[in-house]
């Protein structure tokens, strides 16, 4: 009982991290689509005094404590675990998928162990994944929609990586 207290302090502190790494992440993941053409121009502005991107920032940190202030935690936390994992996943086929079609591409990291490594973050995440509850992959699949309908009426047409393929077939 008298653990209650460090407890929640703990929790605070962590979910208080978890929020702030997660805000840092996803604003410069918007940055980076934006700078590929795929999202608003106005999301790759950088800070004139602290070259960050503040449009992103302010515009996920906005959402965020909308959703915080929404939602519960629980409710929250089962979100971010499926985003997260689902990443994961994706990053993990995009692995197998870049060592079969460019094994000499130059790489700054490699994954050690291909394929066992990617497979088995497949399959962990994916179990993982499973373990949530139906509410969350429904909001899951949601949330994906939305961001097709971001991309193909928007983002496909404006990317700077897409015109440049396009541009150059030899690849």
């Amino acid at each position: 009982m008298w653990l209650r207290p460090i407890i929640k302090i703990g929790a605070i502190a962590g979910l208080s991290s978890v929020v702030l790494v997660l805000l840092l992440g996803q604003s410069r993941v918007f940055f980076t689509m934006a700078s590929d053409g795929l999202l608003w121009k106005s999301f790759s502005k950088t800070h004139s005094r602290f070259k960050t991107p503040y449009i992103t920032t302010i515009v996920t940190g906005s959402f965020a404590a909308l959703f915080a202030g929404l939602f519960p935690i629980g409710l929250l936390g089962e979100l971010v675990s499926i985003g997260t994992l689902l990443a994961f996943v994706i990053v993990s086929i995009g692995i197998l998928i870049l060592r079969k079609k460019e094994p000499n591409a130059p790489r700054s990291f490699k994954t050690p162990w291909v394929p066992v490594i990617p497979i088995l973050g497949v399959v962990v995440c994916l179990a993982q994944m499973l373990s949530l509850p139906l509410d969350t992959w429904i909001r899951l699949i949601v949330w994906m929609i939305i961001g097709f309908v971001i991309y193909f009426s928007y983002g496909r047409k404006h990317s700077l990586a897409r015109k440049a393929r396009n541009n150059n077939p030899s690849e």
